[in-house]
């Protein structure tokens, strides 16, 4: 068995069996065969299952119904700073894609980078929720350049940290990290209007006037 007959025949059994969830327990009740693939051929860093690479490669209508244990629950050990370090180890030359993927493979990086270090962060790690902060901003300021729909979030720095720190306690199974980190902000920035910084030497209009001669000072409020 390899990594896509696995998958192949998870995607079966769940389009067969039709059950409303599904998990660890599941898989190696009804598929023993694939849950000791995974056990011996598909680890974190941290040495358990990789269930987020496992399941981020079904059919995308049947990863909702995935129902993983200890979403987000603190470990004991979980804060030791080496699980962070040893995922950065392990992708150093792939921390590039942060800031600009050039393909699909590197995009596909950037979610194992990112999913592994919100794991850790999920479970106490204070070093790997500082990495994952740290990384996704570059990726969340070139959102803001590139793409119209994130433009609103431009110079709101300490709210965007704020909202990357919120997904990571919330994220879950479905989809990747990056995906819903994107949508999150989109939606949440529909109501907000594009901070528009200036100077008050910039010219107006003709180029003669500039915008503090504009300005008209109110003594009585001085």
């Amino acid at each position: 068995m390899d990594f896509l007959s696995a998958v192949t025949t998870i995607n079966k059994l769940l389009k067969t069996i039709q059950p409303p969830t599904f998990s660890s327990t599941w898989i190696h009740t009804q598929a023993p065969q694939v849950y000791r693939f995974l056990q011996r051929n598909v680890r974190t860093e941290t040495g358990g299952i990789d269930w987020d690479r496992f399941t981020r490669a079904l059919d995308r209508r049947l990863q909702r119904r995935w129902n993983g244990s200890r979403r987000g629950r603190p470990s004991k050990g979980a804060g030791d700073g080496k699980a962070a370090e040893r995922i950065l180890d392990r992708h150093r030359d792939k921390l590039y894609t942060f800031l600009s993927p050039q393909n699909a493979d590197d995009e596909q990086a950037r979610d194992t980078i990112s999913i592994a270090l919100v794991r850790s962060a999920q479970r106490g790690n204070a070093d790997a929720r500082r990495e994952i902060v740290d990384l996704i901003q570059y990726t969340v300021y070139a959102w803001i350049e590139q793409d119209p729909k994130l433009s609103c979030w431009a110079g709101r720095n300490d709210v965007i940290q704020e909202r990357i720190e919120g997904c990571i306690r919330r994220y879950r199974y479905s989809g990747t990290f990056i995906g819903y980190l994107f949508k999150t902000l989109e939606y949440a920035g529909r109501g907000l209007r594009p901070i528009v910084a200036f100077s008050l030497d910039d010219h107006l209009y003709s180029g003669k006037t500039r915008r503090i001669e504009r300005f008209v000072l109110d003594h009585e409020t001085f």
